[in-house]
């Protein structure tokens, strides 16, 4: 499986990378806000729900997880909720990534990484310039992400 490479420049396009990186894990400790060079990055462990996909549910299921980062540029400021910063051991799982522009101000807005437990990392963006890209370390794991709504 060829490693993901993502841009985002649109909503559109983050809800692509949304669904990419949706089940990720997430230390605290990598992700960073670089202010003075208006980026924010993470690095994650990512689920590879395409290929989770192709496998079609056989019954030695055995799924893939990648080590991969997310990049945003252009990043005014960076705010959390529901999360402490001194924790940097602490693991997150991502949900989502969506964008919600300034009213009048387009494409200015806000990027909203929200992760489980209701903890969230808000960037105030002057514009959606995003990168998803997989960093070549893959390996397999058995579990599977579940959801809620899932039976």
């Amino acid at each position: 499986m060829p490693d993901v490479k993502l841009i985002a420049l649109d909503a559109e396009d983050l809800g692509v990378v949304s669904a990419n990186v949706q089940d990720a894990i997430v230390r605290m400790a990598d992700m960073t806000f670089r202010a003075k060079e208006k980026r924010f990055v993470l690095v994650c462990n990512r689920f590879d729900a395409l290929a989770a996909m192709r496998a079609g549910g056989a019954a030695d299921e055995v799924f893939t997880r990648r080590r991969a980062g997310l990049r945003f540029e252009r990043v005014l400021s960076a705010q959390v909720a529901g999360l402490d910063l001194r924790d940097a051991s602490r693991f997150l799982v991502m949900l989502s990534a969506t964008y919600e522009p300034l009213a009048g101000k387009e494409p200015e807005g806000y990027v909203m990484l929200t992760f489980a437990g209701d903890a969230a990392v808000r960037l105030h963006v002057e514009c959606i310039e995003a990168e998803l890209r997989d960093l070549g370390a893959a390996w397999q794991t058995e579990r599977k992400p579940r959801h809620d709504d899932e039976l």
